[in-house]
């Protein structure tokens, strides 16, 4: 299946890509960078915006601005004309060690934020990683709910909810998990293993659901993206022209386009993957599910 090149962004670490079906437009992160970027579909037009630290993950608000996990906790973010994000801060975070931030993160079918922390240095390989839970009704420090994970990653949420998706993406460990969900509590229990990714190509990055409740996850250092039936199932792989796909995002005016985001290494020969780091559509067959605001 072929993958279309929508835009040769170049990003180092490009992530959380999120549709918004108002504007009929994609938005994602550049870690490292610092920015939050959003290409139209209708013109082909992009832009970007600065953030005051490394963006991690986001989530749309519901007044039109982003709910974002960064490096010191969690911030709500409009873009401004200057090409700058105005930050408020909404919740500090005590990491367990210094030299952390968080990583992948998504709102439940309800409308909490979730994001998991990580060490900025992967070559340690210490299981200080955790999930933590903010709603903007909770009046407690952000305290971690699950813990014990290297590079928290493939957060997803099946089309009711009661099911909740989970992997480290280290490899090290590179295991997918889920969790039976309390929707009225927003509290996982029974972690189960889902799927070994030894097993298959690339480590679990991050992922996506589609309206049949299939689960998709970018294979990083694959440069595929694998579809797992709710049951675990292998259903498919689609292939990328790069070898490090991270998260991919349903969009378009029916949410039946796949998009990826991806990664562009420093200092290594990419005359085999000219276009890493830039963001690619597939049609995958199905539909997506459009993701849920954070209920501010």
């Amino acid at each position: 299946m072929h993958a279309e090149l929508i835009l040769d962004a170049r990003n180092a670490t490009g992530e959380s890509p999120v549709w918004s079906a108002a504007e009929q437009a994609l938005y994602w992160v550049d870690i490292p960078a610092k920015r939050l970027h959003r290409w139209s579909a209708a013109d082909g037009q992009s832009q970007s915006w600065l953030a005051p630290q490394m963006l991690g993950c986001i989530a749309r608000s519901s007044d039109g601005g982003w709910i974002a996990g960064m490096q010191s906790g969690l911030f709500h973010l409009h873009p401004q004309a200057d090409g700058q994000l105005s930050s408020r801060l909404l919740c500090e975070v005590e990491h367990a060690r210094p030299g952390m931030r968080f990583n992948d993160g998504r709102c439940d079918r309800q409308g909490r934020f979730w994001a998991g922390s990580m060490l900025l240095d992967m070559a340690a390989a210490a299981p200080v990683g955790a999930m933590y839970r903010y709603s903007a009704s909770q009046d407690e420090p952000l305290n971690a709910q699950l813990s014990g994970f290297i590079v928290p990653n493939g957060l997803a949420f099946s089309p009711d909810g009661r099911t909740m998706y989970l992997s480290d993406s280290h490899p090290s460990v590179q295991a997918i998990w889920t969790f039976d969900y309390d929707i009225d509590s927003g509290k996982p229990h029974n972690r189960q293993l889902f799927v070994d990714m030894r097993e298959h190509p690339g480590r679990p990055d991050g992922a996506a659901v589609d309206a049949d409740g299939c689960y998709w996850i970018c294979g990083n250092d694959a440069g595929q993206i694998h579809r797992f039936t709710p049951d675990g199932r292998l259903d498919r792989s689609l292939t990328v022209p790069v070898k490090k796909p991270t998260m991919c995002a349903f969009g378009g005016r029916n949410l039946d386009t796949l998009y990826v985001a991806s990664i562009r290494p420093d200092g290594i020969d990419l005359a085999d993957q000219p276009l890493a780091g830039g963001v690619f559509a597939l049609n995958p067959g199905v539909t997506g599910l459009e993701e849920p605001h954070f209920n501010d």
